[in-house]
Parts: structure tokens; C-alpha cells; sequence
């Protein structure tokens, strides 16, 4: 199995980082969350989980191993698979998550697109005595904050707005991901350009 890859980051999409390592790149789907960390680095460093299936081989990459903890917790239980896992991880930190499952809380995962009310008391039940066991998934920090926004359709159209006009999407969250999400889009676009701009 691939424990982790290092190298440099080459290509970013809405749900993907490549990454180069020794003349190869390597596509990883991953987090919105992971994509915010690595963006607009050159070399990175992502902890790695590899899905063999009989029709396909996936690579799930993530900064950090609080996050791919996470991630093979979720997988784990029954009717949740990758997609949703890294939805879930999109719109929450570990300690976020940890603390959800630690405190019964369903409501906190129906919130995010695609996971229904049933997925979120499996999540709840089938995990809450494994996150009790857990010590390297900590429900301290900043986890009381709450979910994050999955990143809104104008967060996404100011990305896609800026790569056409040639920036990189690394560039282009890096600086999108430090603005208001509930901006419009015009807004975005313009708030981000005088941000690279600076650069």
C-alpha cells in the first residue's frame, strides 16, 4: 500500500491534487479541506489511502493523518463510501467530525449534501465507540466552530473564471478560500484579482 506521497503539486481540480513523484503524478481525489492546505505550494506531502476495486484503483490523498483517520472511519461504515467520505470531510475538520459522532449528533452531518438522515445515525452508531477509543483524533481545538460551507456554486464559478484567465486553481483557491463564501460571484472574482494582484 502507498503510505504517503511527496513531490510537486502539478494540476488541482474541485476534487483532485496531482502529484509528481519521480516523473510520475499521481492523481489523488481528496477534501476541499486538503486542497485549502496545499494551495499554492509547490511541494506537498499528502497521507495516502489506495482503493482497489473490480473495475477500478483509486488513490484518496490527504494532509493530514487526522484527516485520512477520519476518512477510513467513515468508509468503514455500511452505505457510506469515498464520495460521500470526502463530502463529509469537505465540510468539517477531524476534530469537528470526531466530535459529532462523539456527541450523538446527526443533525450535523444531514447538513451536508448527499448524506441523509439514515447515513448520519449509521455514522453516529457505528462509529461512536471507535472515535471513543480513538487518541489521535482530538475533539479539542477549534472543533466546537461548527461545520464549514461545502464550497458554494459561486465560490466554484469564481475559481473556474479565474483559471480561464490563466491563473492556476492553486492560485485561485488559495486566495478565494480566504474570502467570504456568500459573495457573489463578481465580488469573488474581483476581491481575488487584487489579491493576486499582490503577489
Amino acid at each position: 500500500m502507498i503510505y504517503s506521497l511527496s513531490g510537486k503539486l502539478v494540476h488541482t481540480e474541485s476534487d483532485l491534487a496531482v502529484i509528481e513523484c519521480a516523473g510520475v503524478g499521481y492523481a489523488c481525489k481528496t477534501t476541499f479541506s486538503t486542497l485549502q492546505q496545499i494551495a499554492g505550494k509547490s511541494e506537498v506531502k499528502l497521507y495516502t489511502h489506495l482503493a482497489v476495486k473490480e473495475d477500478a484503483v483509486e488513490l484518496f490523498g490527504f494532509a493530514t493523518k487526522e484527516e485520512l483517520k477520519s476518512f477510513r472511519m467513515l468508509i468503514s461504515v455500511s452505505g457510506v463510501g469515498p464520495k460521500a467520505g470526502l463530502a463529509i470531510l469537505s465540510a468539517c475538520t477531524p476534530s469537528q467530525f470526531a466530535l459529532a459522532v462523539a456527541t450523538g449528533d446527526s443533525k450535523a452531518f444531514t447538513k451536508i449534501k448527499g448524506i441523509g438522515t439514515k447515513i448520519a445515525q449509521r455514522i453516529v452508531l457505528e462509529l461512536k465507540d471507535k472515535v471513543a477509543k480513538e487518541n489521535t483524533i482530538s475533539v479539542r481545538g477549534n472543533a466546537a466552530q461548527g461545520f464549514a460551507a461545502v464550497p458554494s456554486e459561486a465560490v466554484e464559478e469564481a475559481v473556474t473564471a479565474l483559471v480561464v484567465l490563466g491563473y492556476t486553481e492553486g492560485e485561485a483557491m488559495s486566495v478565494i478560500s480566504k474570502l467570504d463564501p456568500n459573495l457573489s460571484v463578481e465580488e469573488l472574482i474581483k476581491k481575488a484579482l487584487i489579491g493576486l494582484a499582490k503577489f
